[in-house]
């Protein structure tokens, strides 16, 4: 197997399932038991994975791959990482304004004058919706929020996406003048004999 050029994570292998090789996975396909159809999975480490059988199992799915035939064999894989190439996801089921992580990651995010923040190194969902990590040259990286607001356009042949970058918080609003803590609101300073 050749390196992928393009990975993009599919699943996450995690414990062993009975004792016939099956083992529980988190998959990241929109539809979980979905994780079969897009070919072979495949290792970062050039290994390559047949799905023979897949099913639900509330939050995970449990799968059954071509020659993981025993609990040992499947214990083995526990925490191994699957990926496809990302050319074997297909574009066309896509709406308009959905975007796979692996296609956003490399755009440079720039403003309207077109200032540059960074470039995307990473996509996260801690569980209060998408995050986008900027990079830039010398810079920490930061996280922006992957909303409408923050993120305006994407343009994927530029490479670029447009933000607002007061929106996704990259600079502070001018309009915002920090109240002193000292000067009580509406009163007057005291005056002097």
């Amino acid at each position: 197997m050749s390196k992928l050029t393009n990975p993009v994570l599919m699943a996450t292998i995690g414990g062993a399932q009975g004792l016939r090789g099956e083992v529980r996975a988190k998959s990241y396909a929109e539809d979980p038991v979905a994780l079969g159809d897009y070919g072979h999975l495949h290792s970062l480490d050039g290994r390559s994975f047949e799905v023979l059988e897949i099913r639900e199992a509330k939050t995970v799915v449990v799968v059954r791959f071509r020659g993981v035939n025993d609990r040992n064999a499947a214990e083995a894989l526990n925490g191994l990482d699957l990926y496809i190439e990302r050319d074997n996801l297909p574009d066309d089921d896509l709406d308009e304004d959905e975007f796979f992580y692996a296609d956003l990651e490399g755009l440079e995010a720039i403003d309207g004058e077109g200032k540059s923040y960074g470039t995307v190194t990473g996509v996260f969902d801690f569980g209060a919706g998408d995050l986008l990590e900027l990079k830039g040259p010398g810079k920490r990286p930061v996280l922006i929020p992957f909303t409408e607001w923050s993120v305006l356009e994407i343009d994927l042949e530029a490479g670029t996406m447009l933000v607002d970058p007061l929106a996704a918080g990259l600079i502070d609003d001018p309009n915002d003048k920090p109240e002193s803590p000292f000067t009580a609101q509406g009163s007057k300073p005291p005056k002097g004999k």
